[in-house]
């Protein structure tokens, strides 16, 4: 539950401040610097993940769990206390530190706890409290900046990360081992560089600048020379900070790839189906919360009864191929939503999707964790977990390239010089609220368009679903262990010789 705890404010902290940013900037009077909110955050928490996961399994994870906790929470405090917006983005950096730190950290401690025969079970729970941190985010940011005020959304995390420091403290006892260590100084700088490269690219292109912008080239391939030196750097460090070998690792690799297209697909598209709520349907922002219900009950479903048939068989590979192939399917349905759907059928469409995610995100983890010795685990883990986030960043850049370029388009090819001028040239996609307030023919106009564009989001993100699907079935399925603890690498097909750490798990039966 404290682990739990632990991943739920992290996540959570990743969506609960989308509904409030309006009124963020109307009061700290920064418009103009309002999306380095989200950037700030999202950028060292991608960052901080291989870090994090490698001094846990330099030092031990319960101290750096534990750390991770108080600098999220400080960092939320701070947030909360933020007089100007240079104060909220500096805050927001602190806190998405922390918050790297807990979801590497809660997946790497089940990992030394639970034996992988026994860790689909656990790793469920985990994907559901990820599912609903995702719908409770949204619903629970715009009540609080409704009915009390945007500051809470950052003061909530105190007393639910403080409860959840007094729990780690008192039942939480992890095996540490203690290694002789040397910090890869040069390859975490050059890592870092180059993905906060990668991400204001992903951020500021199509915005701020222009894809073909000499800005957004020239620092896409400044990153991706940085990320090539970092990749050598790594071949002759002595304690590298993503060990290169990982990568001969077939299981380790496939389950990174998959994760980078299922992050890439549901991060970059599912983001807009609070837009298809609130905007075709006319839903509230707290309402289209609440119809996001069917969508995390599918995840639900799937999460714990894919982690228990994993406990129970010991196989895990059909999972990710099964849902891979309902995620496009459920995308390709998606498209198919219009002004007129009615809500069941949008509620069906996303009980589909989150039944094929359910059936993808946690396994991935245990199929990695399994797949590694566990010197090796909390590197492992932060770095399959790093690839999704980046590709989640990678999605919501190119989505809302092909979101805004289509609304545009079905803007200026349906609606009056009257209309757009009203429309302010198509930039109300920012702000879905003013669409109430339209005449009745330019918001028949917005509705058609928005409609348009979003279904020209979900099928392309269809095919993206298909490769992920292409690319699970390269993984390489290795029984799962029995016991928590590997000294040497499991790629064969034979149980390694193990050291018991923790070997009880009906004493963790649920």
């Amino acid at each position: 539950m404290a682990l739990m705890l632990g991943m739920f404010l992290a996540a959570l902290d990743q969506t609960i401040v989308a509904t409030a940013l309006p009124t963020i900037a109307a009061d700290l009077h920064g418009l103009n610097h309002l999306s380095w909110v989200v950037t700030a955050y999202l950028i060292t928490s991608t960052i901080s993940l291989p870090l994090w996961g490698k001094f846990g399994d330099l030092w031990g994870r319960k101290g750096f769990f534990q750390l991770s906790v108080v600098i999220f929470l400080a960092g939320s405090a701070l947030s909360g206390l933020s007089q100007n917006m240079f104060e909220l983005i500096v805050f927001r950096a602190i806190q998405g530190l922390g918050a790297g730190g807990l979801m590497v950290g809660s997946q790497a401690i089940i990992g030394d706890v639970i034996p992988p025969r026994q860790r689909g079970r656990y790793m469920g729970y985990f994907g559901a409290v990820f599912g609903l941190s995702s719908v409770l985010g949204p619903l629970a940011g715009g009540w609080l900046t409704q009915h009390a005020s945007w500051r809470w959304i950052f003061y909530i995390n105190v007393p639910i990360g403080a409860i959840a420091l007094v729990v780690i403290a008192a039942v939480l006892h992890v095996p540490a081992h203690r290694l002789s260590h040397k910090i890869d100084w040069w390859g975490t700088s050059l890592l870092s560089a180059g993905v906060v490269g990668l991400i204001l690219v992903t951020t500021w292109g199509g915005s701020q600048y222009a894809w073909r912008s000499a800005m957004i080239i020239g620092l896409g391939v400044a990153s991706l020379v940085l990320l090539a030196v970092f990749a050598f750097v790594e071949t002759r460090a002595t304690e590298p900070i993503v060990p290169m070998g990982l990568f001969r690792n077939r299981t380790f690799s496939a389950a990174s790839a998959v994760g980078f297209v299922i992050g890439f697909t549901m991060f970059g598209s599912i983001v807009y189906l609070p837009l298809y709520l609130q905007v075709v349907h006319g839903s509230s922002p707290t309402r289209s919360g609440l119809e996001l219900l069917p969508m995390v009950t599918g995840m639900l479903i799937t999460f714990i009864i894919s982690g228990r048939l994993v406990s129970r068989t010991g196989r895990y590979k059909i999972f990710p191929i099964v849902g891979t192939a309902i995620v496009a399917i459920g995308m390709i349905a998606l498209s198919h939503l219009g002004p007129t759907s009615s809500f069941p059928t949008a509620a069906l469409y996303m009980f589909i999707i989150g039944f094929g995610m359910g059936l993808v995100m946690q396994v991935l983890v245990v199929a990695v964790q399994n797949s590694v010795p566990h010197e090796q685990l909390g590197t492992a883990t932060a770095t399959a977990t790093f690839f999704r986030s980046i590709g989640g960043a990678f999605g919501v850049a190119l989505f809302g390239s092909v979101f805004n370029s289509q609304l545009l388009s079905q803007l200026r090819a349906h609606a009056s010089a009257k209309e757009m001028a009203m429309l302010g040239g198509g930039s109300i996609s920012a702000n879905p609220a003013q669409i109430n307030n339209l005449p009745p023919a330019a918001h028949l106009v917005v509705i058609d368009a928005f409609s348009s564009a979003l279904q020209r989001v979900f099928l392309v993100a269809a095919p993206i679903a298909v490769l992920a699907f292409v690319l699970s079935w390269l993984m390489k399925e290795i029984p799962l262990r029995t016991h928590a603890h590997v000294t040497t690498s499991t790629e064969d097909e034979t149980e390694p010789e193990v050291a018991v750490a923790f070997d009880a798990p009906g004493e963790f039966g649920m």
